[in-house]
């Protein structure tokens, strides 16, 4: 293919984003560069440890050498050496490297080594708002936690940029840049994501180098990152900048940027960096300066959030055209795997040394393609519920439900709004909140409009007037953001109600505590209601137990042991739900006396059960009593009453 190239200059504006040029033709801005990474992809090679640290102190010294030729002031430190503290004396802070935690990873698991909880390690302070430039993959690892937007997509990213917007304030200085502009050939992986794209994705694309080399043509060298595009620029707080040659979408996010924190994805050192690179590098540090102090606004807590832009994935998913392709592979690794045990099987026969792929395939047993049935119900998921194997129904769902859909929760699950379609408001209008909040003032569809306000808002107010006043006072900020969990929000400062993430959790946390205190008192009893029985959830060192205590009124009993002959039912303390990793244990039961000659024993006055639980894993536990209460004269019903608790 004959390629086109041409020339762009930028020429150097008046002074820098952030901070004028000096008579040096620097920067006057303090930065802070955190190393820690090297100049080969260690996760694929292996080196000494001496070779390691060379090439961590050669990647150091390339960036300090190139940002002292751009920027006034600069420190170089390694990440091992870094406390968020450092970042509050400078201007800008550079990540590449690994820094300390400042809260460990947890990593769960139960008997079967199954993971039943992990919450990834944090390495910055949730209200980290010093301006910051990551590189790479190291974008991923010092904001997924916060809630940035600079997730990981895909290690993919080679050595050229494309699709970026040249009106950016990068492109135009202080440092004057000179894009050096390709038509090359599209990435083959784009046209694996066509579907994505509202127009025809074309052979060739303009293209400038980033990077003298990159992992495609030189093995072993840094892989860039770029992060999900799907809903990146949803809020006010974000901005796209930049794609990159990668193994996804033309439109994955190789530099952007999300509050404080500028993705630069490209993974080269300054000694493999262009020269034109170098200074868009330098203009990206002056243009993220002045984001120092404003931090986040919307956070992306959940990586995996389905936007709306997934129909287009579940609509195309939805045809024969991926189902064949599926059971093509299959068909050819069952092919492969049988080609391979025969040799596997013939090395053995001959007595070489087998290879650990020659074991796996000595016990290979070819897999059966899926059934279109079993396809469209890993993909569709909620949708081949209802329409099952009609994949003509499937386009008109999801374009008749595009408005309705909701994908807060989960691992890309959109699931249809039913109170929102029953009113004919897309999710993502604000009309929404004014429908839902006239509803409440005039008492109609009250539990309609609460679940809507709830479900689609972060606030925590108890009252209509709350609501009104909290909509009419900030409707013109008000925006809807998917990628930060399908919520409306209000453009300003974080401390802005219904800017919180936290509020909610907390009433929620607030009203759950009230309700396990309410649960653990124990009532007066009466004749007529004999027997009270509170519970509460004791969290101890190394596990946690439920706690039952049963008041029982003067002349009554309820069962420990009953006999084979007698017809009572006695006490029963069970779990009757339990998060996956955590098991009940039988329950400890207080000395009860004897009743009769039979065996059978009973309980009076007040006394305290325990029900122990161990294991490791977060959501409800249900804890059920059961009962029969009898007096000298009369046995009452059998009762139940069941507690829920939190772990």
């Amino acid at each position: 293919m004959r390629s086109l190239i041409v020339s762009l200059c930028c020429f150097m504006l008046a002074g820098c984003t952030s901070g004028q040029l000096n008579a040096d033709g620097k920067a006057n801005l303090k930065v802070l560069y955190v190393g820690g990474n090297a100049d080969y992809e260690s996760f694929m090679e292996k080196r000494s440890s001496e070779e390691h640290e060379a090439s961590v102190e050669s990647r150091m010294q390339a960036f300090g050498d190139m940002l002292r030729d751009y920027f006034d002031s600069v420190a170089v430190i390694n990440g091992k050496d870094y406390t968020p503290e450092l970042s509050e004396s400078y201007d800008v802070t550079v990540f590449d490297g690994a820094i300390p935690a400042i809260k460990p990873a947890i990593r769960e698991t139960d008997a079967q080594g199954n993971i039943t909880r992990y919450v990834r390690a944090q390495l910055l302070p949730e209200d980290f708002d010093c301006a910051a430039v990551t590189i790479g993959s190291v974008g991923e690892d010092v904001g997924r936690a916060i809630g940035s937007k600079n997730d990981w997509y895909c290690l993919c990213l080679d050595a050229h940029a494309h699709h970026f917007v040249k009106e950016h304030p990068i492109f135009h200085g202080p440092f004057k840049t000179e894009l050096t502009l390709e038509m090359r050939p599209t990435p083959e992986d784009a046209f694996h994501y066509a579907y994505f794209s509202d127009e025809p994705i074309p052979d060739s694309i303009l293209m400038w180098r980033v990077q003298t080399k990159g992992y495609k043509t030189d093995e072993g060298f840094p892989v860039g990152m770029v992060s999900r595009p799907w809903g990146y620029t949803d809020s006010p707080d974000a901005e796209y900048i930049s794609s990159g040659v990668c193994a996804k979408t033309l439109d994955a996010v190789a530099i952007g940027r999300h509050g404080n924190f500028l993705t630069w994805g490209f993974a080269a050192s300054p000694a493999y960096m262009t020269e034109e690179a170098k200074a868009v590098f330098a203009n990206a540090i002056c243009y993220i300066a002045q984001f120092k102090g404003k931090g986040m606004l919307v956070r992306k807590y959940n990586d995996r959030i389905a936007t709306r832009e997934y129909i287009k994935e579940l609509t195309y998913l939805a045809t024969m055209e991926p189902y064949e392709e599926r059971v093509r592979w299959a068909e050819e690794a069952n092919a492969e795997g049988v080609k391979k045990q025969a040799e596997a099987r013939a090395r053995k026969a001959r007595g070489e040394k087998l290879t650990n792929e020659d074991k796996y395939y000595l016990n290979f047993k070819p897999q059966k393609p899926m059934t279109l049935g079993q396809y469209l119900q890993r993909y569709e998921k909620e949708a081949y519920e209802i329409l099952g194997e009609d994949l003509g129904a499937y386009p008109k769902y999801y374009s008749e439900n595009r408005d309705y859909f909701y994908g807060g929760k989960g691992s890309y699950v959109l699931t249809v709004d039913e109170d929102c379609k029953a009113w004919g408001i897309p999710n993502n209008d604000k009309r929404l909140l004014e429908k839902a909040i006239s509803c409440l003032e005039k008492g109609e569809e009250t539990d309609r409009a609460q679940r809507i306000l709830d479900r689609y808002t972060m606030c925590t107010f108890e009252t209509p007037e709350e609501w009104r006043t909290w909509y009419d006072t900030y409707q013109k900020k008000i925006f809807f953001t998917e990628s930060g969990g399908w919520v409306f929000m209000i453009d300003g400062p974080a401390t802005l109600p219904g800017n919180d993430y936290h509020a909610r959790e907390a009433k929620e946390n607030e009203a759950a505590g009230k309700a396990e205190a309410s649960q653990a008192t124990l009532k007066a009893t009466s004749q007529q209601e004999p027997v009270s029985v509170a519970a509460r959830l004791v969290r101890e060192e190394g596990g946690c137990s439920i706690e039952v205590k049963v008041r029982i009124h003067a002349g009554f009993h309820i069962y420990g042991n009953v006999a084979a002959s007698d017809p009572y039912i006695p006490v029963k303390i069970a779990a009757s739900q339990l998060p996956q990793g955590v098991t009940a244990a039988e329950p400890v039961m207080p000395t009860a006396q004897p009743f009769g000659s039979a065996g059978t024993t009973i309980y009076e006055g007040e006394k305290t059960f325990s029900l122990p639980l161990s294991g490791s894993g977060e959501g409800e536990v249900k804890c059920s009593v059961t009962w029969q209460c009898c007096d000298d004269h009369v046995c009452m019903p059998p009762a139940t009453r069941e507690f829920t608790f939190t772990l």
